[in-house]
């Protein structure tokens, strides 16, 4: 009896060796359990919280124009959220103001987006033939939110066309337009100036001027009360 009882002892001794099993456990524990919380992965987040996010973007963005302190602020991330929300609101604005007799606005709907979106093309091409250190959806990225002061000369001058018009609320509409013009013009250039050649950057302030000088004038010559 003695005997079978030592080799139980000794069989149970062995089986219960938990020396190796003891290394496999403490090196298969995780390492960063409490390093700090998980990465927050946006695909997983809900649609709202995703426009939220986007439209506090695009309002950051519109600040920077208004206040052109920061050169880089439009570069870092840049989107079309915003070009693409002011050219729909002008072609809306801007529509059917010659054709209201035959309920036809869409020649000037569409006339906006050719000229807003093709001129930012153009000049966005001859900046970087010029040598520019900037990618092409940046620069039309810029050139799209720098036209918020225009947009805005544009409500404003809505908003006189309401009264009764004279050669003075002509006038004033001329000089908001131009007023819209004049900061669309300095703003894209704060942030577009650095990334031109020393010696070339008239050569791409002249095609900014055009565009902006023409949606301008699309903005005070649509605007006239037929």
């Amino acid at each position: 009896m003695e005997r079978k009882d030592d080799g139980r002892l000794e069989m149970y001794d062995e089986g219960n060796d938990l020396g190796g099993l003891d290394g496999t456990l403490s090196g298969s524990l995780p390492q960063n359990v409490n390093n700090g919380p998980l990465e927050f992965n946006t695909l997983d987040e809900p649609i709202s919280d995703t426009i939220k996010r986007d439209l506090k973007a695009v309002g950051t963005k519109f600040k920077h124009v208004l206040y052109p302190t920061e050169k880089k602020a439009l570069l870092k991330e840049w989107d079309l959220w915003g070009p693409l929300l002011l050219c729909t609101f002008m072609a809306m604005v801007l529509q059917g103001r010659e054709s209201a007799g035959t309920n036809d606005g869409g020649p000037e709907f569409a006339e906006v987006f050719v000229i807003v979106w093709l001129g930012a093309i153009v000049v966005t091409i001859n900046c970087k033939l010029l040598g520019g250190n900037i990618s092409f959806f940046q620069s039309v990225c810029v050139l799209g939110y720098c036209l918020l002061p225009t947009v805005l000369a544009l409500v404003v001058c809505r908003l006189i066309l309401i009264m009764q018009q004279t050669n003075v609320l002509f006038a004033l509409r001329f000089v908001v337009t131009m007023l819209g013009f004049a900061w669309a013009t300095f703003a894209s250039m704060v942030f577009l100036g650095d990334s031109q050649p020393p010696g070339r950057k008239a050569l791409a302030v002249y095609p900014i001027f055009l565009f902006y000088l023409v949606i301008s004038w699309l903005v005070l010559s649509h605007t006239v009360e037929s």
